[in-house]
């Protein structure tokens, strides 16, 4: 069954247990999933490939080996392409209350990605009891234990602007700049950098550093190195990058990476 039709006729809501996890792939050109919502808390944790998820204020790029928590009742739609391979965990509100209450994302152990895919293998129709129960049980204390990062990417409303952010988040490396961006949809440059100012709060150098920062994050995380995300997003070296993420985040990949996680970013 296609991508889009399997996420269509899912409706976790209406399965009684308190843990569902499914599994869903996709090698299509591209595909879009309308906004919707659940009752249930969501993880979506992408295996591989990357998806962009949005919210009414926010986009959250996700590549392999990264998750996003998406609280009960929060309207959200997504988008990809190419292969992909993704886990969608739910679960019910009172099995995950210390979950923030805001849309973040999530670091995935490998002991978590195995229960996942371990939980995606059994009959949506499962009872919750005996081994099923504890395995649910395992997962809940993953997902509410599992270090979150509230780092993400403010979307602006007006059409013309939401072009161009889908287009600077499908392709990050586009050097475009904002004149070109500016010619592209239409607009002057100096009403693009006003409206942009107005809806974002930032410029869109600001902007578009925040969404190389996030899109980095995601690849070192899943063990890229510096240099291979500074070719990736269009920087000449791994200095260049290293450089503009200091200034956005203000230290380097390497000092970030071991205050938060205890780990040293890979550079070679």
């Amino acid at each position: 069954m296609p991508l889009v039709d399997a996420l269509s006729t899912f409706d976790p809501d209406q399965i009684s247990r308190a843990v569902v996890v499914s599994r869903f792939d996709a090698s299509l050109s591209s595909w879009t999933q309308p906004a919707h919502e659940h009752r249930k808390g969501q993880l979506l944790y992408m295996a591989r490939g990357v998806v962009t998820c949005e919210t009414p204020d926010d986009a959250w790029v996700i590549p392999g080996q990264s998750a996003i928590w998406i609280p009960p009742g929060v309207a959200h739609r997504s988008s990809g392409s190419g292969s992909m391979e993704s886990y969608c965990l739910f679960v019910e509100e009172e099995c995950a209350a210390t979950m923030p209450r805001s849309c973040c994302l999530v670091a995935v152990c490998p002991l978590f990605q195995e229960l996942l895919r371990r939980a995606a293998r059994q009959p949506a129709a499962t009872d919750d009891f005996g081994r099923e129960s504890r395995l649910a049980g395992v997962i809940i204390d993953e997902l509410t234990t599992a270090p979150t990062q509230h780092m993400s990417l403010p979307m602006p409303t007006d059409p013309r602007l939401r072009r161009i952010a889908e287009a600077v988040i499908s392709d990050p490396s586009d050097k475009a700049t904002v004149a070109q961006w500016a010619s592209r949809v239409g607009l002057g440059e100096r009403t693009l950098c006003r409206l942009l100012q107005q809806e974002t709060g930032m410029s869109f150098g600001r902007w578009r550093r925040q969404l190389h920062v996030l899109v980095g994050l995601r690849r070192l995380r899943a063990g890229q190195t510096v240099q291979a995300v500074a070719v990736d997003l269009g920087y000449e070296s791994a200095s260049g990058f290293t450089a503009m993420f200091r200034k956005t985040v203000g230290k380097p990949p390497a000092r970030y990476f071991a205050d938060r996680y205890g780990a040293v970013a890979p550079t070679a």
